[in-house]
């Protein structure tokens, strides 16, 4: 149990810090790339599968928020008290 916790909490620190470094992907080192890279395979198929079914935020005229991180994000913090 302790050890899928630990696992829901890295995921969330991963998310957040995927979240982050996704524009300067092509700046990182080699050694954080691969590790970049990890969560990338991680999240991008739930992301994409998210974005099919949530559609954006509109905040403004000509403005929307990609919500599908934010649910991403809910969903382990709920997993993560469950536990």
């Amino acid at each position: 149990m302790l050890i899928l916790v630990v696992f829901l909490n890295v995921l969330l620190v991963g998310l957040f810090l995927y979240s982050k470094l996704l524009p300067y992907k092509d700046l990182l080192n080699p050694q954080y790339k691969s590790v970049f890279n990890f969560f990338d395979t991680v999240f991008s198929p739930v992301l994409n599968f998210l974005k099919s079914v949530i559609s954006p935020f509109t905040v403004g005229v000509g403005l929307s928020v990609d919500m599908t991180q934010v649910v991403l994000f809910i969903v382990l913090l709920v997993l993560v008290n469950l536990f």
